[in-house]
C-alpha cells in the first residue's frame, strides 16, 4: 500500500500531489546558497518516501516533518531551517490576529456582517459594541489559540460551524431550561441579595423577570421558562384578597358580593403582572447588549392542580401579544421577546376540547402577531417516552434523563454547545459517488465529534461559583461555592447538539433531485439515519447526551452558500441560489401546499429530536384565521413542532400592517407614512429576522436575503 491521500488542517482528505511538496522545497532552496539547495534527485527521494508510507491516508504534518528529517540526514541544515521558517511563516499567517480591522469597522458601523447578524442587536448602541467587541476578541483567541488548528481551519471553510466562538474562551454554556418552579418556591438569590419565594402573583412576575435577566447574562443562548409555575402565586393572590375582604368587612358583605370583588382584584393583577412580564422583557437590557432571549411554554395541563389559574394567565398573555406593545412613537408593533410555545393537547386542540377557546385566542394572536408557535404533546409524547416539555430558547430539545429516584427531569438542564456540519459541501466534493460520500460523511462527523468535545472539555472543572444565578442558586442547581459542575455535564444530564444544513441541497447534488421525491427521499432519509445514529454512538461511547438538531440559524445558511459558492462556482439549485436550505426543510421554491409539507417534514422531524422545527406560510394571514385553525389541528395529529410564516410587511415607524413596495429609487418606502429606515420595517420573514442589505435577484425584481431563507 502507499500513501495516496492527504488530511489538510481542516480536515478535508485529498488526493496527494507531489508537485506542491516540490514548490515548498523549491521556495527554500530559492533562498539559500546553490551547494546547500536539494537537487532534483533528492527531492524525487524524498517524494519516494512519501509515498512508499505504509498508509492509505496521512496528514499534512506528517509529510511535512518527513521532509524536515530527510533534509537534516543528508546534511542539508541551512535549507532544512529555511523550510521550517517557512512552515513556521505559514502557521503565524494561519493564526494571525484578524480583529483590530473588525473592531475598528464595528465601531465605525462599517463591519455589515456583524450588523445582519442578529436583528435583535443594534451595532450602533454602545452596550452592544461592548459586547460585540468581546466576541471578536473571543473568536480570535479561539480560532488562533484555543480550537485545534484543524478545526479552526475547517470552521473558516465552511465545513463545519463552530457555534459557541463567540464565548468560548469564557465558562458559559449554550442555552436552558430554568427551573423556575424551584427559584419561586424555595428563593434564590441576585447580585448577592436574597430573594425569597413571593407572597403573590404580580411580585413573582417581577421576580421571574429578574431571573430571566440574570440567567441571560450569563449563558450564550435562549432560555425558556414554564408559566405554569406561576399558577400557584395567582391562586395565593386571590386567597390574599379573600382574606383582606373577610377583615375588612366580616359578615356585612355578602359572600357572592365578596367573590365578585375577588375576581375584580384578581383580574387587575393579572393583567399587572403579566404586562411586567412583557414590558420588563422588553426594556431590560442584558450585558450581551440585547433583550433577555426567553420562550415562554404555555401548557394547559390537566394535572396542574393551578390548571385553570394557569388557563387565565396563558390567555392573558395571548391577548397582550394580541394587542402589541408601544413603540417609542406610540404605535403597536409586535415586540421581539418573549418568544411563545403553546402546546397543544388533547383538551385543546379544537376537537371539542374544555379550552378549545384559548387555542382559537392563540390562531387569532398567531394571525396578527405570528406567535404563538405550536407543540403537538400528542406527537412529542411517542418521540419523548410519554414526556411533554418545553424546547430551549435556542429551539433544541433535551433527551430524556431520570433522577435517582427514577423521575423525568427537564427544567433545570441546558444545552452545552452546538457544532453544526455543512451537508451540500460533502456532496459537492463527492460528485454523485456514494461510497465517496458516506466515507467523507464519517470523516466530517469525527471532525464536529472533536470539534464538541473541545466545547465539553471547556467547561470540566468549572467551579459553580462562575455563574451562582446558574448554578449555587437554582436556575440549573443549587451547588456549593467552589464546587465543581462536571456531574452535569455528564451522564446525559445536558445535551450536545449536531447540527446540519442543506440535505435539500445535499440531495440534488447526490441524486439529481429533491427529497421529496422518492429517490431522494430514500437517500436524504438514510444520511438522517446516520447522523441521528452517529450522535447515539457517540452518546454511548462517553454518557455525554448528543442529539440530531435541525440548526435554527438562518444566516448560517447564507454563510455556508457564500463559502461554497466562492470555492465551487455556481452550481445548480446548490450554490447558485445565495443560501442553502435550513436543516431537512423543503426548498422554499418548491411548490407544496401546508399540509403535504408538515407530513413529508414530520417524518424527518422524528430522527432529529434534538432538535426539530417546521414552517408553513400563510398569505393575508391576519384575514385568515379559519386556514390556521384548519393548521392548527393537523398540527396536532401530524408533526411535534409547527410555525406560521405569512408575506404580508409591516412598518414599526406607523404601524402599517400591509404591502411595503420598492420606489422609483429602489428603496423600500411605507406607502403610509414613507418612512424608508430599513431597520424600522419588516419586509423579513419572522424565521429570519435579517434587517440587512437588499439585493436584485435574476428577474430583477427586488427582494432580500431573508425571503429566500425563511423555510
Amino acid at each position: 500500500m502507499s500513501a495516496t491521500m492527504i488530511q489538510k488542517r481542516d480536515g478535508r482528505v485529498v488526493p496527494f500531489e507531489k508537485e506542491k511538496i516540490v514548490a515548498a522545497i523549491q521556495k527554500a532552496n530559492a533562498e539559500v546558497a546553490e551547494q546547500e539547495r536539494a537537487e532534483d534527485a533528492l527531492i524525487d527521494e524524498i517524494l519516494d518516501d512519501v509515498l512508499a508510507e505504509d498508509r492509505e491516508k496521512l496528514a499534512v504534518e506528517h509529510v511535512q516533518d518527513m521532509i524536515e528529517e530527510r533534509l537534516v540526514k543528508q546534511n542539508k541544515y541551512i535549507l532544512a531551517k529555511k523550510y521550517i521558517v517557512y512552515r513556521y511563516q505559514r502557521s503565524l499567517l494561519r493564526k494571525s490576529n484578524t480583529t483590530d480591522e473588525s473592531i475598528l469597522k464595528l465601531i465605525r458601523n462599517e463591519n455589515k456582517e456583524l450588523a445582519e447578524e442578529n436583528s435583535n442587536k443594534n451595532t450602533r448602541l454602545a452596550s452592544t459594541q461592548r459586547d460585540y467587541i468581546a466576541g471578536e476578541v473571543s473568536r480570535d483567541v479561539t480560532r488562533r489559540l484555543l480550537l485545534p488548528e484543524h478545526i479552526a481551519l475547517a470552521h473558516d471553510n465552511g465545513v463545519l460551524h463552530f457555534h459557541d466562538a463567540d464565548y468560548f474562551i469564557q465558562p458559559i454554556f449554550n442555552c436552558c431550561l430554568v427551573n423556575i418552579g424551584d427559584m419561586l418556591d424555595n428563593g434564590t438569590s441576585i447580585n448577592g441579595k436574597m430573594i425569597e419565594s413571593p407572597k403573590s402573583f404580580q411580585v413573582a412576575c417581577t421576580i421571574t423577570t429578574q431571573i430571566i435577566a440574570a440567567v441571560a447574562s450569563n449563558q450564550y443562548g435562549g432560555q425558556s421558562v414554564n408559566v405554569k409555575h406561576l399558577g400557584k402565586y395567582l391562586a395565593k393572590s386571590r386567597e390574599k384578597f379573600k382574606h383582606q375582604l373577610d377583615e375588612e368587612f366580616g359578615t356585612s358583605l355578602d359572600e357572592e358580593s365578596k367573590k365578585r370583588i375577588v375576581e375584580l382584584r384578581l383580574m387587575d393583577e393579572l393583567r399587572a403582572g403579566v404586562q411586567t412580564i412583557q414590558y420588563q422583557i422588553n426594556t431590560l437590557m442584558t450585558t450581551n447588549g440585547q433583550s433577555p432571549f426567553v420562550t415562554l411554554f404555555l401548557h394547559i395541563d390537566d394535572t396542574d392542580p393551578y390548571v385553570e389559574e394557569t388557563v387565565l394567565i396563558i390567555k392573558e398573555i395571548l391577548n397582550q401579544r394580541l394587542q402589541g406593545t408601544k413603540n417609542e412613537k406610540g404605535v403597536y408593533v409586535t415586540p421581539a421577546f418573549p418568544k411563545l410555545v403553546y402546546v397543544l393537547d388533547e383538551n385543546n386542540c379544537l376537537k371539542g376540547g374544555k379550552y378549545d377557546d384559548v387555542t382559537r385566542l392563540a390562531a387569532k394572536c398567531s394571525a396578527k402577531r405570528m406567535y404563538p408557535d405550536y407543540i403537538s404533546a400528542k406527537k412529542m409524547r411517542e418521540n419523548y417516552e410519554g414526556n411533554v416539555f418545553s424546547c430551549m430558547g435556542c429551539r433544541s430539545f433535551l433527551s430524556p434523563w431520570k433522577d435517582e429516584n427514577g423521575n423525568y427531569k427537564w427544567e433545570g438542564r441546558f444545552n452545552q454547545g452546538v457544532v453544526s456540519l455543512n451537508l451540500p459541501q460533502i456532496g459537492i466534493l463527492a460528485k454523485g459517488d456514494e461510497e465517496v460520500f458516506w466515507k467523507l460523511l464519517d470523516e466530517r462527523l469525527a471532525l464536529c465529534y472533536e470539534a464538541l468535545m473541545c466545547r465539553h472539555k471547556a467547561l470540566l472543572g468549572i467551579p459553580s461559583d462562575v455563574s451562582p444565578i446558574h448554578w449555587q442558586y437554582g436556575a440549573i442547581a443549587r451547588l456549593k461555592k467552589g464546587e465543581k459542575i462536571d456531574k452535569y455535564l455528564l451522564g446525559g444530564y445536558s445535551t450536545m447538539s449536531l447540527g446540519y444544513i442543506g440535505l435539500y441541497e445535499l440531495t440534488w447534488l447526490m441524486k439529481g433531485c429533491s427529497h421529496t421525491e422518492p429517490d431522494g427521499k430514500e437517500f436524504a432519509l438514510r444520511v438522517m439515519d446516520r447522523m441521528k445514529d452517529t450522535a447515539a454512538k457517540w452518546k454511548a461511547e462517553t454518557g455525554i447526551g448528543f442529539s440530531l438538531y435541525g440548526t435554527p440559524a438562518e444566516s448560517l445558511c447564507y454563510r455556508f452558500a457564500r463559502i461554497d459558492r466562492e470555492k465551487f462556482g455556481e452550481i445548480k439549485n446548490v450554490t447558485d441560489k445565495g443560501y442553502y436550505t435550513n436543516s431537512y426543510h423543503v426548498d422554499v421554491r418548491e411548490p407544496i401546499d401546508a399540509f403535504t409539507k408538515f407530513t413529508f417534514e414530520s417524518e424527518f422531524q422524528n430522527k432529529s429530536l434534538g432538535g426539530a422545527i417546521s414552517y408553513v406560510e400563510i398569505p393575508n394571514m391576519m384575514h385568515n384565521t379559519e386556514a390556521i385553525e384548519e393548521l392548527i389541528k393537523f398540527i396536532y395529529d401530524n408533526i411535534q413542532y409547527g410555525e406560521f410564516n405569512t408575506k404580508s410587511d409591516y412598518c414599526h415607524e406607523c404601524g402599517y400592517d400591509g404591502e411595503i413596495l420598492v420606489n422609483d429609487n429602489n428603496e423600500w418606502e411605507c406607502p403610509q407614512c414613507h418612512n424608508k429606515n430599513h431597520a424600522k420595517m419588516n419586509v423579513t420573514r419572522r424565521t429570519c429576522g435579517y434587517l440587512g442589505e437588499n439585493f436584485w435577484n435574476t428577474g430583477k425584481t427586488k427582494e432580500i436575503k431573508s425571503r429566500v431563507l425563511h423555510l
